[in-house]
C-alpha cells in the first residue's frame, strides 16, 4: 500500500507541521489577546443573525407553503 519511504515522510511531515503550528500559536498568543478583545461579541452577533434567518425561513415554510 505505502512504501517505507512514504510512511517515514508522512510521519516526519506531521511532526514538523505540528511543531510549526504550535510555535506560531504560542508566539502569537499574547498579541491575540490585545488584538481580538471584543471579537466574541461579533461572533455572538453573527450566530444570532444566522439563527434568526433560519427561524424566519422555517416560519415562512410553515405558514406560506
Amino acid at each position: 500500500m505505502f512504501s517505507k519511504g512514504q510512511i517515514v515522510f508522512a510521519v516526519l511531515f506531521a511532526v514538523a507541521f505540528i511543531v510549526g503550528i504550535s510555535y506560531a500559536y504560542f508566539k502569537d498568543k499574547l498579541t491575540n489577546k490585545e488584538l481580538f478583545k471584543g471579537s466574541y461579541k461579533i461572533l455572538l452577533f453573527i450566530v444570532f443573525v444566522f439563527i434568526a434567518l433560519f427561524g424566519l425561513v422555517k416560519l415562512k415554510h410553515l405558514f406560506f407553503h
